[in-house]
């Protein structure tokens, strides 16, 4: 699509020979040579751009025609010429909202220029506003999916805390703590907690702790000023300055440094930041919201984080729970991810067989509602049919679901019988009653009483009986809920 241009000037003949110049240029034009005459073209031409000069004949005036166009659209950029030599009118267009200004006579060269940085911040600023719709889209409450009990209490919890956040008007609000195990969706939480607030509409900066090195983290959290350290050529502002009037998100909060601690607590103490080699504070109004899978009284027993810290950060805690406990969610969200990734990769029509659902609500899901996500992303990529398989979601094999076994691959054919080893034949029991009900028992009855035995051993201890079954703690634990037991 050509970038449209629209040009008000009375000199018929200049006019005329920018407007050629342009079309050669690729771009769309239309002349009109009176100020009236220019707002009403406006919504018939709908121009990306106006060039628009000072000096008009009629009522209108080219300050006045200016005022015009950002009342019809803001986003139209507007380069206003004036005679040789008038600043004060060029510095009061740029007050009044235009993107530039040349002088006559003009350079036509000079002119392209503008109109393509004009073309390229419009683009940029699209762009802009895509994003941020998708993110405020997918950051609402709506955006986290799931209709078990575990996680209704969650939603519930949720919508107190954004009820309670409404009343403070422009106070900042009491710190959010989130935990909950990787993958169980902290970050989908914490953008709830922003768009769906009264701080919707200001920044939401986020900044995850793990990702960044240490020595880095202070510089891009409270800024710098030229010369703070070896590599600072020039000032730079922070996040917590960025997410001023709006919400900072800190993620995997238990990475950060204890002296990174200390400025992090007292900016929750003041809200007042100061940047690397500043001697000057800044008051900030931000909510601050932290996200961890890690439990931080242990850190604080270790001596690796803050006590008076944790007592701020969690004013207000949401524990988000794993998806092993949100009976019913994970075939809910796998038919919600099918959907999406059939939308991301062209496919329709696909289906999950009743193997591959029974799979899906069997496995106990260790990483989460993030592994389900790439789960399903995988299956859609690689499914040749319209029905996707128990086989082709692909779980590790030691957590292959009831539905979902695949063959041994150990080189024996077990479709067929085999002679018997005395070694491998049972020793009879001293008990004949034991006997006869070790023969009757389902499988599941045998690995239900395997598990008790294993715990009464530990003394209830998960973790050790999870060593001695040779499994890991989230399958023990898996198998616990599976049976109803309580460890």
């Amino acid at each position: 699509m050509s970038y449209s241009v629209l040009i008000i000037e009375d000199e018929a003949i200049l006019a005329k020979k920018i407007a050629k110049y342009l079309r050669q240029n690729g771009m769309n034009t239309e002349v009109v040579g009176t100020g009236q005459a220019g707002v009403d073209a406006l919504e018939t031409f709908q121009p990306d751009a106006v060039l628009l000069d000072f000096n008009l004949p009629g009522e209108l005036d080219g300050l006045q025609v200016l005022e015009r166009i950002q009342a019809f659209d803001p986003n139209v950029k507007v380069i206003m010429v004036t005679g040789h030599g008038n600043v004060r009118l060029a510095v009061d267009a740029m007050k009044a909202g235009a993107f530039d200004y040349l002088s006559k006579p003009m350079m036509l060269s000079e002119l392209k220029l503008l109109l393509d940085k004009a073309s390229q911040q419009n683009r940029r600023d699209n762009q802009l506003d895509y994003l941020s719709g998708k993110i405020a889209e997918n950051g609402s409450l709506e955006a986290l999916l799931g209709r078990s009990p575990s996680i209704a209490r969650v939603k519930d919890q949720i919508r107190r805390i954004l009820l309670g956040g409404q009343s403070l008007n422009a106070s900042a609000p009491p710190a959010v703590l989130i935990t909950g195990e990787t993958g169980t969706g902290k970050e989908l939480v914490a953008r709830a907690l922003h768009f769906d607030g009264p701080r919707a509409h200001r920044p939401f900066i986020e900044l995850n702790a793990a990702t960044i090195p240490p020595q880095l983290v202070e510089a891009e959290l409270f800024g710098y000023e030229r010369g703070a350290f070896t590599d600072a050529a020039g000032r730079k502002a922070g996040l917590v300055e960025a997410a001023d009037g709006g919400t900072l998100f800190l993620d995997e909060i238990g990475e950060l440094a204890l002296p990174i601690q200390a400025k992090l607590l007292k900016l929750l103490e003041d809200q007042r930041v100061r940047r690397l080699g500043s001697v000057r504070e800044k008051q900030v109004n931000l909510q601050i919201i932290t996200a961890t899978n890690r439990s931080l009284r242990k850190m604080v027993q270790q001596g690796r984080f803050r006590e008076d810290l944790l007592f701020r950060l969690n004013t207000l805690c949401v524990e988000l729970p794993p998806l092993r406990e949100r009976h019913g969610d994970p075939l809910l969200l796998a038919e919600q991810f099918l959907a999406d990734m059939q939308r991301k990769y062209g496919k329709s029509g696909m289906v999950l067989s009743d193997e591959a659902k029974a799979a899906i609500s069997d496995y106990a899901w260790p990483g989460n509602v993030r592994e389900l996500r790439n789960t399903l992303e995988q299956a859609v990529m690689l499914a040749t049919g319209f029905e996707i398989l128990a086989e082709q979601l692909n779980f590790p094999q030691a957590e292959t679901p009831p539905g979902s076994a695949r063959p041994p691959t150990d080189g024996v054919d077990y479709a067929r019988p085999r002679e018997s080893d005395p070694a491998d034949r049972p020793r009879a029991s001293a008990d004949p009653v034991a006997a006869s009900s070790a023969t009757s028992r389902t499988l599941p009855e045998v690995e239900r009483q395997t598990i008790e035995s294993a715990l009464r051993a530990v003394d209830g201890n998960v973790s050790k009986a999870a060593r001695q079954l040779g499994i890991s703690r989230d399958q023990l634990r898996y198998r616990l809920d599976k049976y109803r037991q309580e460890p």
